[in-house]
């Protein structure tokens, strides 16, 4: 299957899921394909950032007024993805899955003709749901299927989907702004997800996990092994976001790109991620979580710090390198940082490790919005490169941070002396 999954005893649901994988030859009814495709079209989402000032401009808002579009959408779906992960474990992944993505189809039938402003928020909550839903079901369908040997692959191949979809959605963006506004944004995704709601109505197999099912306890969440590689995961995209919310601004009002153009030096952050995420994943199995997470952090803080000198005048291959670097730091980070987090838990609770995974993730791209569009909002009367200057050191700093952090051992191991 080319992902490395190898069978094993087939008593519980990671046995049937495993079996049922390496008994196919057609990816169209492998589990993990299908994960994959879900996150890749929820992190298609990426389409909607490069719409910002269209938005703004339609709505007539301020530049800092697109947070609540982030924050609507992402703090809903940091939540749910560990209500889902954790119902999943126990009715059934493949159900979760399933009406996460026929929620995500409603909500972006609604965004798209959406009237006014606070029903774009509207619809932007309800996406967050089922978004959620597939997100926090994903990460558990493929260590599931995968087995434990090769769950660092698995995870470094969702992952890279969620890059890829983050790397096509700016250009895919740029090209609807140009020809149909921002409103196709949103519609364009609707015949997408249903395809994919369709599939995996057909493929995923049904049944509730009960026998490998535990309750997930507070003191299971309150474990230093968990809790470090989710403040890293945290603080990672609470930084990433300075790009996420400003770049946008910075490649089309300062830089005087059109929406094409901007889309395509967008994309170089997530593309970044979706390669380094494809490559790492290869060796997360072997090298363990704490080195490769360090330089990730370490490249990632990087490119933000060089974002953070950005001007109107900074050659345009320099813009390129730091967001290409931002990215792929970030990469590097995300695939053995969510192997830890999903390793502390047992088969019949990786639906909600791998919940609260994304919910550690998007906490931070919560709190890192609201931040840093404070910090910009705060200084823009100072001009637009001195907020954009402090907003981009103030993230590179708190990935710095991270960097740092990352280098203490797992808690775990070296009270146990390994």
């Amino acid at each position: 299957m080319g992902l490395g999954a190898r069978p094993r005893a087939a008593g519980d649901d990671a046995g049937r899921w495993l079996l049922l994988t390496t008994a196919s030859r057609d990816a169209s009814a492998d589990p993990r394909w299908i994960a994959a495709a879900g996150v890749f079209v929820v992190s298609l989402d990426s389409m909607v950032n490069i719409a910002f000032p269209a938005i703004a401009s339609a709505f007539a808002l301020a530049p800092d007024a697109m947070r609540w579009v982030i924050m609507c959408y992402v703090l809903v779906y940091s939540l749910v993805s560990f209500v889902g992960g954790a119902l999943a474990d126990r009715i059934g992944h493949a159900l979760v899955f399933s009406i996460g993505m026929a929620v995500m189809v409603v909500a972006f039938v609604i965004a798209a003709g959406a009237p006014t402003f606070g029903w774009l928020l509207g619809a932007r909550a309800l996406q967050g749901v089922g978004g959620g839903m597939v997100y926090g079901t994903a990460p558990g369908i493929m260590t599931l299927a995968a087995g434990p040997s090769a769950r660092g692959r698995a995870l470094g191949f969702l992952n890279a989907a969620i890059g890829v979809a983050f790397a096509i959605g700016p250009i895919g963006s740029g090209a609807l702004l140009v020809t149909l506004g921002w409103r196709a944004v949103f519609g364009a995704r609707v015949p997408v997800a249903l395809a994919l709601l369709a599939w995996a109505w057909r493929a995923l197999p049904r049944g509730a996990p009960a026998a490998a099912y535990r309750r997930v306890a507070v003191a299971d969440l309150a474990r230093p092994s968990v809790l470090h590689p989710c403040a890293l995961a945290f603080l990672a995209n609470a930084g990433i976001f300075a790009v996420w919310l400003l770049a946008p601004f910075y490649l089309v009002e300062q830089r005087g790109y059109d929406a094409v153009l901007g889309g395509v030096f967008f994309m170089l952050n997530p593309l970044g991620t979706g390669i380094a995420a494809a490559i790492v994943g290869r060796f997360a199995d072997r090298l363990g979580p704490r080195l490769p997470s360090v330089i990730g952090l370490a490249v990632e803080a990087g490119g933000l710090l060089v974002m953070s000198g950005a001007t109107r005048a900074t050659p345009a291959p320099v813009v390129a390198a730091a967001l290409f670097a931002s990215g792929a730091g970030l990469g590097i980070f995300q695939v053995p940082n969510m192997t830890a987090v999903m390793s502390r838990f047992p088969a019949g609770q990786q639906g909600a490790a791998g919940g609260l995974s994304f919910m550690a993730r998007t906490l931070g791209v919560v709190s890192g919005v609201a931040a840093l569009s404070q910090v910009f909002a705060a200084l823009q009367p100072h001009g637009f490169e001195t907020a954009f200057a402090a907003a981009f050191v103030v993230a590179g700093v708190a990935v710095s941070v991270a960097a740092v952090a990352a280098c203490y051992p797992d808690p775990d191991r070296t009270r146990r002396g390994r």
